[in-house]
């Protein structure tokens, strides 16, 4: 019996995806735990798994098209079985998630009723949805000109969301025909930002259209033998080609497949010190695995800038669409939620002695960081009011303990979340905050990897600072600063002794947590910090 699969949600503020690649075709054998397609959500492009086995009947979403999650995706059955009741029900049904108000039911229909197919071979693309939360994108880079070929795989631009700046490839080959949105340009999700076709395809009525098919003629009219002449819609204008340059760079931008960064990144190589074999200089996989780091000696220049006296100069930088984000979330969560914090100074010279001990392990590394944040874990345990949200009606409390880690990025902060992290080793949380601190920095984390936390842990130690207050990662209802350990004379048994502190900050939300829960939330924290050996337990 067939077997309908849906658009799948694969994240839970996900409401629709863009099938980047079929890697099966209709005919093709499934066996259960097979990839159907990379399926591209928020953030990444992910592997979409197959439940079942039978043959792959029907594809309902082409490559490069975008669909609300829950519409019918594929169609896996027997071989040869009959699957059009199926297809004729799925087309007469509406998306779930589809806008289906009047006027936009009218406004389908005449156009169904009055347009034309667009020219064999041109592919309009627009603006793509690359967050859940992305209304608008900015096009940073163009990694094509108007009038260059394009190849099904090729990167065509660099494209600013709210989380990060993501390659945008091409589903589709033909020549750049006409681009609608220039570099540094911002435009709403789904208007038009490029077309895609054979060389010397006039694309003008296409344009004028805002990307749609031109409207035919009225049909009672072309059967008369008077024929009114459509005056011609302005050229679409088309950029002056330059040749391709041979270098894999191009105004410092370092030309690669996302393979090859990955494992360039893996292998700790710096890309522009790969020469590429791939189109116009592109580095491809052979070229990162095939190369072999040499030492260099780095030139130092110094370069100084002359200011006059007592002229002002201001510039203006666009905010990014991630700065953006980060402005709207905590910009809510501080007006939103009434916060409050403490603040407490722990004694860290046991924890400098069990992590020393610890680290001389062969193969192990655990960082000062990593032991607080298996104390939190540890901590929630015992203070479940800590490890709740708010909603209007309900507080909720969570079983699962799940912790955010802070991660300075170029374009701002994100937060990926080590999962049930009561149930980790140290090790195994080090190894999880060192993999998914990598992947932040990379931009290749999981729309899954940031989502969830309970529980969040900011650190600025490193950069020296001793105190500070973070605002509230919502839906969570408290926030642990953590400062650098610094050497000062403290007082142990009477005495004035040398030793090493550090200072914990927990802001809280008051509205799910009152001042002495929070204060004996810290005060388990201290003493697990203070007692490493009380979390190896």
């Amino acid at each position: 019996m067939a077997t309908i699969i849906n658009m799948p949600r694969l994240s839970d503020t996900m409401e629709e995806g863009v099938v980047a690649k079929w890697l099966v075709s209709v005919g093709d054998k499934v066996e259960e735990g097979d990839i159907l397609a990379e399926i591209e959500t928020d953030k990444a492009t992910m592997e979409f798994e197959s439940f079942y086995e039978g043959t792959l009947l029907h594809i309902g979403i082409q490559e490069g098209e975008t669909s609300p999650v829950d519409v019918l995706l594929a169609v896996i059955g027997e071989e040869g079985e009959d699957i059009s009741a199926i297809l004729n029900g799925s087309a007469s049904a509406e998306p779930a998630k589809a806008e289906t108000t009047e006027e936009v039911k009218e406004e389908v229909a005449i156009e169904a009723s009055t347009s034309v197919e667009i020219p064999d071979g041109v592919q309009v693309i627009s603006m793509p949805r690359l967050s859940d939360t992305m209304t608008d994108g900015t096009v940073a880079t163009w990694l094509k000109k108007v009038g260059e070929s394009v190849e099904e795989g090729d990167m065509l631009a660099e494209i600013e969301t709210d989380k990060a700046t993501m390659e945008f490839e091409s589903f589709y080959e033909g020549t750049i025909l006409y681009i609608g949105v220039q570099e540094g340009e911002t435009a709403p999700v789904d208007s038009l930002l490029t077309i895609i076709g054979p060389a010397g395809t006039d694309v003008s009525a296409i344009v004028a259209n805002g990307g749609t098919a031109p409207v035919a003629a009225d049909k009672t009219a072309a059967a008369t033998p008077e024929k009114k002449e459509a005056k011609p819609a302005p050229a679409a204008k088309v950029e002056e080609v330059k040749p391709a340059s041979t270098s894999n760079t191009s105004n410092g931008r370092v030309f690669a497949s996302p393979l090859a960064k990955k494992i360039a990144a893996d292998k700790g190589f710096n890309l522009a010190d790969i020469s590429g074999s791939g189109e116009n200089g592109r580095i491809i996989k052979k070229d990162v695995e095939n190369f072999t780091p040499a030492a260099k000696v780095e030139a130092s220049t110094t370069a100084t800038t002359v200011v006059a006296a007592g002229v002002e100069n201001s510039t203006e930088t666009k905010n990014s669409q991630m700065r953006k984000a980060i402005a709207k979330s905590l910009g809510n969560s501080k007006f939103t939620a009434p916060d409050f914090s403490l603040n407490i100074e722990v004694d860290m010279d046991n924890a400098m002695a069990s992590r020393k001990t610890i680290n001389a392990i062969p193969d192990t590394k655990v960082s000062f960081n990593d032991m607080v944040v298996k104390a939190c874990a540890m901590a929630l345990l015992k203070h479940p009011q800590v490890n709740t949200s708010w909603t209007d009606a309900n507080t909720v409390y969570h079983s699962h303990i799940h912790v955010g880690v802070a991660v300075a990025v170029d374009d701002g902060l994100l937060v990926p979340v080590i999962k049930h992290t009561d149930t980790l080793s140290l090790t195994q949380i080090g190894a999880g905050v060192r993999d998914l601190a990598g992947k932040a920095r990379n931009k290749k984390l999981a729309p899954t990897e940031m989502q969830g936390s309970t529980f969040t842990v900011s650190n600025l130690g490193m950069f020296g600072i001793q105190n500070f207050n973070s605002i509230i990662n919502q839906p969570n209802s408290a926030i642990l600063s953590v400062g650098a350990i610094v050497q000062k004379p403290v007082v142990k048994d009477g005495q004035i002794v040398v030793g090493n502190t550090m200072n914990l900050t927990l802001t809280c939300d008051h509205r799910t947590v009152d001042g002495a829960v929070g204060a004996q939330f810290l005060q388990t924290l201290k003493t697990f910090i203070e007692n490493p050996v009380t979390m190896l337990a």
